[in-house]
């Protein structure tokens, strides 16, 4: 599916981020040429690809992370909701506030206590300095990333204390507390026992009827079972990310359009 079949932007729609002749760059060496997809709302989008192929430069891409890193550019638009977060008159905390990230190796704040780090963001992003309503919002994301019940009683402990499954539905309870309307996720389960795996694709399906979901991973039967749309991204020879095919994920991995995506669901390469 190419991004012509996909619907258009439409403020409030069921497109809420689109993806226009996107290119981003490290200094002068291009990573991902001229890639182009819709984010359906309130579904769960899995990228896949082999390693090097610019997956999660596109998603860095997606809330202006990719332009903190120094001389790193982009070319291209991102929709979101029909206004270019790339727009001059856009403010990149505020973007990140609208579409969180969840990265591969969980992070708590070393020196903050549980329920201190899930509020970071709406102390230094959002000027929340209400205890009460610090409190209470710390409560809503634990309990939306199924933690709460396990945390609880020991909300003053710090942060690194918890196991890593924990850790990283600390950091996922963390991402959803400023309210965002997009949750990006780079490879969330990838640090994970099977166990904690399981238990973090099971919270993806309870948070995928308040959120739009992006995730990144190498593990497609990861991504057969969590994602409704998958794209897929290839480098060639001159190591330039493309997006090959997007569609849905079970026309994706049942009958694909392009070779290049078969062989690379069927094990021929990558």
């Amino acid at each position: 599916m190419t991004v012509a079949e996909q619907p258009a932007p439409s403020r409030n729609g069921q497109v809420p981020l689109v993806v226009e002749d996107l290119s981003a760059f490290y200094g002068g060496r291009m990573a991902i040429e001229n890639v182009s997809l819709a984010f359906p709302r309130k579904a769960v989008t899995a990228l896949i690809g082999p390693s090097g192929c610019g997956k999660t430069t596109l998603l860095r891409c997606l809330n202006r992370i990719h332009e903190a890193i120094a001389g790193a550019t982009t070319t291209g638009k991102v929709m979101l909701d029909g206004d270019d977060i790339y727009s001059p008159d856009m403010n990149p905390v505020a973007v990140r506030r609208r579409i969180g990230m969840v990265f591969q190796r969980a992070n708590p704040f070393p020196t903050m206590s549980i329920q201190d780090d899930v509020v970071s963001g709406l102390r230094l992003a959002a000027g929340v300095s209400n205890k009460k309503t610090l409190a209470e919002a710390a409560e809503k994301a634990l309990r939306q990333a199924i933690l709460w019940d396990e945390v609880k009683d020991k909300l003053n402990n710090a942060g690194r204390s918890l196991s890593g499954g924990q850790q990283q539905r600390l950091c996922i309870a963390r991402a959803i507390a400023t309210g965002p309307e997009i949750l990006l996720m780079d490879e969330a389960t990838a640090a994970l026992d099977p166990i904690a795996t399981s238990q973090i694709e099971d919270l993806i399906g309870t948070l995928v009827s308040d959120y739009t979901i992006i995730a990144v991973t190498h593990n497609m039967q990861q991504a057969a079972r969590i994602s409704q749309y998958t794209g897929f991204m290839y480098a060639g020879e001159d190591r330039i990310g493309r997006l090959i095919e997007f569609d849905k994920t079970e026309k994706m991995f049942t009958n694909p359009s392009v070779k290049r995506t078969e062989d690379y669901i069927t094990g021929r390469f990558g």
